[in-house]
């Protein structure tokens, strides 16, 4: 439990002191924008390095990519809102940029040993699934339907989706749990 809390203190205090800089870089100050971007980099590493542990070379790319994307859109973020919950939200979407490359170039290199394989996946079944999920979805309180989307859907974690949404960890792990109580029997009682 000390454990917890220690980390939670840390992340904390990265969070302020990320936040601070980056706000102070943005009232002109030039120093202290270059040691946000410095520390930002820093956690960017170790975010990217724990999800890409299979294709170390890319890390040092991402940070880049992520760090220009973040420079360019500091105009967006909003200072009512946590700042890594911002970040990652931005790292995010250059991971799966670079995995969709990654996976179109695999895609056109594999053969096509069945063509019929190819063509019994409907393309509208994965769309068909989302809606449902949506309507599904939006039958729940906020309480419990924010939580999944962030944690569950989004793969937030519990502490950025607390911050996110202004909820408490706590509520955030009761309206997860509770949200997916409630989605289980509606579902038992559509089927």
């Amino acid at each position: 439990m000390e454990r917890i809390e220690e980390r939670d203190v840390r992340f904390a205090t990265s969070e302020n002191q990320l936040r601070e800089l980056l706000v102070q870089g943005l009232d002109g100050d030039a120093a202290a924008y270059h040691r946000f971007l410095k520390a930002l980099s820093a956690h960017l590493r170790a975010y990217f390095r724990k999800r890409l542990f299979q294709r170390p070379d890319e890390v040092e790319d991402l940070v880049q990519e992520t760090l220009l994307a973040v420079h360019n859109q500091r105009h967006t973020y909003r200072l009512d809102l946590p700042l890594t919950a911002w970040v990652h939200a931005i790292a995010r979407y250059k991971l799966v940029d670079l995995l969709r490359a990654h996976t179109s170039r695999e895609a056109l290199t594999d053969p096509l040993d069945d063509e019929l394989e190819l063509f019994a996946a409907s393309d509208t079944e994965a769309d068909e699934a989302r809606k449902d999920l949506n309507k599904l979805l939006a039958g729940l309180p906020e309480r419990q339907r924010l939580p999944i989307v962030h944690v569950k859907l989004e793969g937030l974690s519990v502490v950025e989706a607390a911050q996110l949404t202004g909820m408490s960890e706590s509520a955030i792990k009761i309206g997860v749990h509770r949200g997916l109580k409630a989605l289980a029997a509606k579902i038992r009682g559509i089927a």
